[in-house]
């Protein structure tokens, strides 16, 4: 079963989710400013935490708090993230630790796990084909609490509708901010990526953790079996291992392709097997976001 150790939390907390475009806010963060270099005026005090620019500590307050605390100023910015979770019927194939939803729950926690403690805002959007709803992103303590407490209570039913989500993502967040899509993308719509690419060149910053099950990937029944889908209940009888080179053949094609469109829209993507150890994947996912973020991304 997929987990994430108390140690590696710890450790997650050090990783810092930088965004590939400059950001502009009212909040501190890890985020550079493209008003840097300009006249700025002081704003406020946070508490310090490692990685901060120590050369902002304000002594005098530590002189009599014995606590320290960053100067905050205007320029310096905040971007907010929303983890996009696909709550459809397929998202609740494979037993125990291994259903795809558990795993997105899993993942959507440890991002905003580490959003919040970068003090970045951090929103919530779960989607089927039911109409969407948006957990507007905050920053401050008490918020990430009730985050974990969504994403905990969230089981799957219904179709899939991805670029619905999106339009009301889009409808309802005025600024820009950082998505972090978690999805089987078994979409009832031709290109469920369509939105999604769209909102990239609208300049947000885009992630995409393509989850699917091993089942899913490699197709390993061999006696007649009766697939029923987990989102309409259509039905259908068939011997496998006539349709496995067939269907492998789609897979292939179908993961190529979405790896394609996102590669050339600069959207990370990372395919995530349910039965894949998942920490070395996080870590994976950030250092190439760390390393495409020198680079400009």
């Amino acid at each position: 079963m997929p987990t994430l150790s108390l140690p590696f939390l710890a450790q997650l907390a050090t990783f810092k989710l930088r965004v590939k475009t400059l950001a502009q806010g009212v909040l501190t963060g890890l985020h550079k400013s493209p008003l840097q270099g300009q006249s700025v005026e002081f704003s406020e005090h946070k508490e310090y935490a490692p990685g901060d620019e120590l050369r902002h500590l304000d002594w005098k307050v530590q002189g009599k708090l014995d606590r320290y605390f960053i100067k905050r100023f205007e320029h310096e910015a905040n971007t907010p993230f929303v983890l996009l979770v696909d709550t459809s019927g397929s998202m609740g194939y494979g037993e125990g630790g291994h259903n795809k939803l558990e795993v997105a729950k899993l993942l959507a926690g440890a991002f905003a796990w580490v959003a919040s403690k970068q003090q970045d805002g951090v929103g919530l959007l779960c989607f089927s084909r039911e109409k969407p709803q948006l957990l507007r992103p905050q920053a401050h303590a008490n918020h990430l609490g009730l985050v974990l407490s969504q994403l905990e209570a969230l089981q799957a039913g219904g179709g899939t509708h991805l670029n619905a989500a999106l339009e009301t993502l889009s409808a309802q967040l005025r600024r820009r901010a950082v998505l972090v899509v978690f999805s089987d993308l078994l979409d009832e719509q031709p290109n469920p990526l369509l939105q999604l690419l769209k909102a990239r060149k609208q300049k947000y910053d885009v992630a995409l953790f393509h989850i699917l099950h091993a089942d899913e990937l490699h197709f390993p029944f061999e006696e007649p079996t009766l697939f029923v889908s987990m989102e309409d209940q259509q039905r259908l009888e068939v011997h496998p291992l006539r349709l496995r080179q067939s269907y492998l053949e789609h897979m292939q094609g179908f993961l190529r392709d979405t790896q394609a469109q996102c590669q050339a829209a600069n959207v990370d993507y990372a395919l995530t097997p349910t039965n894949s150890p998942l920490e070395p994947l996080l870590v994976k996912f950030f250092a190439q976001r760390k390393h495409r973020g020198r680079k400009g991304g």
